[in-house]
């Protein structure tokens, strides 16, 4: 009964956790299939659609496929910038700052979600949000350039992309906390996902990736976007937006966990330093 009662307290926490597990083998998986010629936009546009699959048939199973056509604005609005811009300016960054600087500035989105949430959903910014919050922006700097003799290429409209992927990103939780009141998350992605891919069909190659390819592509789908936004939209109903976006950014921790079970890549003492960071922010975001 008292197992019962804590897991019945945290379980919000505990979704957004296992949510930015998953995400933290985008990584693993995506390296596998650039290995088996796979572009990063193919493989964002193939992991959102058989995502979608899997959202589809949930939402058939469950038999709650209809919405409001006066929420289909919203729908559009979800789908254009958390998908469509969100993918995009993310692959812009990457290919005008690195992948390092883009990764930093991909997870400003916990202060994008703490100021959104504060005007738009009402949430308190409190003293300890704002240190949980610091702490997380230093872990993500020095776990992303731990290790790595990085240039960074001070590229202003590269700059400009990474913060539109994390402004984009951090919609995800604004947007995700309105639109939840009224649909599961199977029911959003259901229409999300195609609405927002579509754009992205059009910068495909003309060729479709190898058989090998597609069997990562399909794993990649259903456990970074099925399995990982079910969790996190399960999590997300039951926290504030700005905790669950602090809590999410556990990420990139089990991203380097992953690559050095995977690959043995190591990093700096700086980076373990961001690893500890993260994980006393989100320590301290679950006791606030």
């Amino acid at each position: 009964m008292i197992a019962s009662k804590t897991f019945s307290k945290f379980q919000g926490y505990f979704f957004i956790l296992l949510a930015a597990t998953l995400w933290g083998s985008i990584g693993p998986l995506a390296k596998l299939a650039f290995a088996q010629g796979v572009t990063p936009l193919e493989a964002a546009f193939y992991r959102a659609m058989f995502g979608w699959c899997f959202f589809f048939v949930h939402a058939l199973i469950k038999r709650s496929i209809k919405i409001e056509l006066r929420e289909l604005p919203l729908f559009f609005v979800f789908s254009f910038f958390c998908v469509t811009l969100f993918f995009l300016s993310y692959q812009l960054a990457v290919a005008r700052v690195g992948a390092s600087l883009a990764s930093v500035l991909l997870y400003t989105a916990p202060a994008w979600v703490i100021v959104l949430a504060r005007v738009f959903l009402g949430e308190k910014i409190s003293p300890l949000k704002l240190i949980a919050l610091g702490l997380t922006l230093v872990g993500v700097y020095l776990i992303s350039f731990s290790g790595k003799d990085v240039q960074v290429k001070i590229n202003y409209l590269g700059i400009f992309f990474g913060l539109l992927s994390g402004f984009t990103y951090a919609l995800y939780y604004i947007l995700g906390k309105k639109i939840l009141t009224h649909y599961n998350s199977f029911t959003i992605f259901t229409y999300i996902l195609p609405l927002g891919c579509l754009p992205l069909f059009f910068f495909l190659p003309s060729t479709l990736p190898s058989n090998q390819a597609l069997f990562t592509l399909f794993c990649l789908g259903f456990a970074t976007t099925y399995l990982a936004y079910l969790s996190y939209y399960q999590g997300l109903k039951q926290l504030e937006a700005s905790k669950a976006s602090m809590v999410a950014t556990i990420e990139p921790v089990v991203a380097s966990l992953l690559a050095f079970f995977f690959w043995g890549e190591v990093l700096s003492f700086t980076g373990y330093m961001g690893a500890v960071l993260i994980l006393v922010a989100v320590v301290l975001t679950i006791r606030l």
